[in-house]
């Protein structure tokens, strides 16, 4: 279990990495073909298409992204449950941070770990 956490941290780290680089491409990638995102505020989203645009359009407005794993549980050889929290800051002429926490499913594809379904809301 921790070898799954430290590789899905990673994981995380190339999320930020990516989208802080404003590349939805790279973070649409991280899904499953079939992955569901259901944002705060807005309507589920389902699929690497969807996905990619909604990360897009969220990278116009935030940047310094950071997610952070606080526990991963295993839900079978090829599924675990990951409980995170992630920071952000807004883009503009008076930046503020964001932060909040999330749940997210992953599911083994290939060998790889990916994104299957993936919530989120701020702490404030």
């Amino acid at each position: 279990m921790a070898q799954d956490k430290a590789i899905i941290q990673s994981l995380n780290d190339k999320f930020a990495q990516a989208f802080n680089s404003g590349d939805a491409a790279a973070v649409a990638a991280l899904y499953t073909d079939d992955a569901v995102i259901l944002p705060p505020g807005a309507e589920m989203m389902k699929g690497k298409s969807a996905i990619e645009n909604f990360w897009k359009g969220a990278a116009e407005q935030l940047g310094n992204g950071k997610l952070t794993t606080v526990d991963v549980k295993p839900l079978g050889s090829e599924t675990a449950q990951e409980i995170g929290t992630f920071t952000f800051r807004t883009k503009g002429s008076q930046p503020q941070e964001i932060t909040g926490k999330y749940v997210v499913v992953w599911e083994k594809v290939g060998g790889e770990w990916k994104l299957a379904t993936d919530i989120w809301n701020t702490n404030k």
